[in-house]
């Protein structure tokens, strides 16, 4: 039985932490197991955090804060713990957490960590797909695995869980399908000679949007994606080697994000060059020209405040756009074209849709034109623009779903401030928002994020939170 299907050394991690949230939470305990061809050798080391150990990890790890008070900090074994991980296989359970919490500690430390991970629910996902559930209780269930008392939620002990497990998959399955299995998962696709090599372990395992420049620096392609190290390595499979985006990338650049909102909101910042300015926007207005006749007029954003006024109907960019966009609204549901403002007929000769037979009569009294108005405002209801619903600026708070990364966007008039992750970073962009277009006059609408918060608020989804009352 071999145990080591395409790496000669592996170390099973396990860590416990203050809490899910790597900005935020630190590492209170570290465990290894190596396994290399010298035999297999466990390590395990408790860690000062630097703050108190939360009640709720103390009664699931029974590890407390008199326990860690003497306790190394991650600085002081850094240096040797990145010895026991270069250069071997990573495997954690939800690895991504593991991985993602180490680089953070070590990237504090000043240290740069790389190194492959596997992620043993994706394996075991992977090995017997027939089975629903993978999380760590349900494998121990499921394949016997015996603990100690008092080991599980301790570091050391669900690592040597892990290895155990490796070990039973080795019993239950040939090798060559376990060494397939971990290839494709850990899989590393080739890159073009131009490309940093480093990117093949930097990519995270995080949803996010991400750019590919050209030689010049011209931007080729921006898109969001749930998980950027498999989606940018998509592109360089062996199959697209010979595409015209690999043929002449040189440089990505990505942004990590908690979730799917906040990966539409970094797919906007990378394609801003793409992206026609906000105050190009033009909208239909509807105006009172008398007891019951409503009229459509073009506004623009540099003359109005698109996220404060009411009875805006639709986001173009450009004169001819909005013309079109209302000539098509007249046609579908027979408008007049006088009423409309589309034709330029005196007052009661019949418009060119009434001789086309594309007008109901409106414009020769055959149509009253309340009734016309009201028929107008019923073809433009769908085109409603919502005024901004709020006072002032708000955040919409999203977690991913491991509970690692909260993200903080804040958003006032339909416009976009900027993403927090801290208190101190919310409050300032909440600062700045509250003078956001009032005080230098600068517009804050944007059709794209009118398009994306509008459908997050209708969603319910994301948490709103709105600044403190001073």
């Amino acid at each position: 039985m071999s145990t080591f299907p395409a790496h000669d050394a592996l170390v099973f991690v396990d860590l416990e932490t203050t809490g899910a949230n790597f900005a935020n939470d630190r590492i209170i305990e570290i465990g290894l197991i190596e396994v290399d061809r010298d035999g297999v050798r466990a390590w395990s080391t408790l860690v000062d955090p630097g703050r108190p150990v939360p009640p709720f990890i103390t009664g699931l790890t029974g590890i407390d804060t008199a326990m860690v008070a003497s306790a190394p900090t991650f600085a002081q074994v850094a240096p040797a713990l990145v010895e026991k991980l270069r250069g071997r296989l990573f495997v954690a359970h939800n690895a991504r957490f593991d991985y993602g919490f180490l680089k953070h500690e070590f990237r504090r430390a000043g240290v740069d960590f790389r190194t492959t991970s596997l992620c043993t629910v994706k394996l075991s996902r992977a090995l017997f797909p027939g089975h629903r559930r993978h999380n760590l209780d349900t494998l121990v269930e499921r394949y016997g695995v015996a603990i100690p008392a008092g080991e599980r939620h301790r570091a050391l002990g669900d690592a040597r869980v892990l290895w155990d497990l490796w070990r039973h998959w080795h019993t239950l399955l040939p090798g060559e399908t376990i060494r397939d299995a971990v290839e494709r998962i850990t899989g590393r696709p080739e890159l073009p000679p131009q490309l940093d090599p480093a990117l093949l372990d930097d990519l995270p395992e995080a949803p996010g949007a991400y750019a590919v420049f050209g030689q010049d620096g011209a931007l080729l392609t921006a898109k969001r994606a749930a998980n950027l190290r498999q989606q940018v390595f998509a592109h360089f499979a062996p199959a697209r080697r010979d595409s015209a985006l690999v043929r002449d990338a040189w440089r990505i650049e990505w942004r990590e994000a908690a979730g799917e909102f906040g990966a539409r909101l970094r797919e906007l910042e990378l394609n801003a060059a793409r992206r026609r300015p906000p105050e190009e926007l033009y909208s239909w207005r509807l105006v009172r020209h008398g007891d019951g006749d409503f009229r459509p007029e073009l506004v623009h954003a540099g003359e109005i405040d698109f996220a404060r006024t009411d009875d805006l109907f639709g986001l173009y960019h450009g004169r001819r756009e909005a013309i079109q966009a209302l000539r098509k609204l007249a046609e579908v549901h027979r408008l007049c074209h006088h009423f409309t403002g589309l034709g330029n007929g005196r007052a009661g000769e019949a418009c060119v849709a009434y001789r086309q037979r594309g007008c109901r009569g409106a414009c020769v009294g055959k149509e009253p034109v309340s009734l016309h108005s009201a028929r107008l405002m019923a073809a433009l209801a769908k085109h409603r623009i919502r005024p901004w619903p709020y006072p002032g600026p708000i955040a919409l708070v999203e977690r991913d779903e491991f509970g690692m990364r909260e993200d903080a966007h804040v958003i006032n008039d339909w416009g976009y401030l900027g993403t927090a992750s801290d208190e101190t970073t919310l409050r300032a962009l909440f600062e700045e928002g509250a003078g956001r277009g009032t005080a230098d006059g600068s517009p804050c609408f944007d059709p794209d994020i009118y398009r994306i918060v509008v459908k997050c608020l209708q969603e319910g989804r994301l948490r709103v939170v709105s600044p403190p009352l001073s």
